[in-house]
């Protein structure tokens, strides 16, 4: 089930945007050239558009692309994980400067800005595609995943258990064009006002001294 406030604000910007480009001639991010300087995490936490909002407003972040990882089927399209037939979750690639902003902070701010508690589900939005999950592409990033977990769980901040999946890291396929930079193109759309704004707003009080 997805949250009908989104699926308010997918239909005609979809149309127009599918129609001018290939999504299937995009390479997966493990193929594209990022500076040296920086590392990435791939993380999920719901919506893939509520992540890349906040992280696009955390200083010593190059870049936020939403996409989806964890499935069976190659390229996979918006429809095909959103009916939850291809086994992928939606997520966000995070690249970063370690130098500015460390991997333990980006994960503190993760698991402030979704609710790691509850199985395939981020409030209205509900499938495994939604699902909290943290992949690793080392041992380090790894620990540092469990130790934020181990953070998250101590703070109090969410009442239940943690189940966010710890994973490595697979192969990640960029979203198709329309959901880039969704909250900054389409502010003023319901989902966007009722659910995707009041997270940035929490990252922003929280984490005011992060801020760009």
């Amino acid at each position: 089930m997805k949250s009908w406030f989104r699926s308010l604000s997918l239909p005609l910007l979809a149309m127009v945007t599918m129609s001018t480009s290939s999504y299937a001639a995009e390479a997966p991010a493990s193929m594209s050239i990022t500076p040296t300087n920086l590392e990435s995490i791939v993380l999920g936490g719901g919506c893939f558009w509520c992540l890349e909002a906040v992280y696009e407003e955390v200083r010593g972040v190059d870049s936020a692309v939403s996409g989806y990882a964890g499935g069976t089927i190659d390229f996979p399209t918006y429809k095909q994980v959103t009916g939850g037939r291809s086994g992928h979750a939606e997520v966000v690639k995070i690249h970063f400067d370690p130098a500015v902003v460390p991997l333990a902070t980006l994960l503190d701010v993760y698991f402030t800005i979704h609710d790691p508690t509850t199985l395939n589900r981020q409030g209205n939005d509900v499938g495994p595609q939604y699902r909290s999950v943290a992949f690793y592409g080392t041992d380090a990033e790894k620990q540092a995943i469990e130790a934020a977990i181990a953070r998250s769980a101590a703070s109090g901040d969410w009442p239940g258990s943690i189940v966010t999946q710890v994973l490595p890291l697979p192969v990640f396929y960029p979203a198709e064009d329309y959901h880039q930079e969704y909250f900054e193109l389409n502010g003023e759309q319901p989902y966007c006002s009722l659910v995707i704004a009041p997270k940035v707003a929490k990252f922003k009080k929280r984490f005011a001294g992060l801020l760009k």
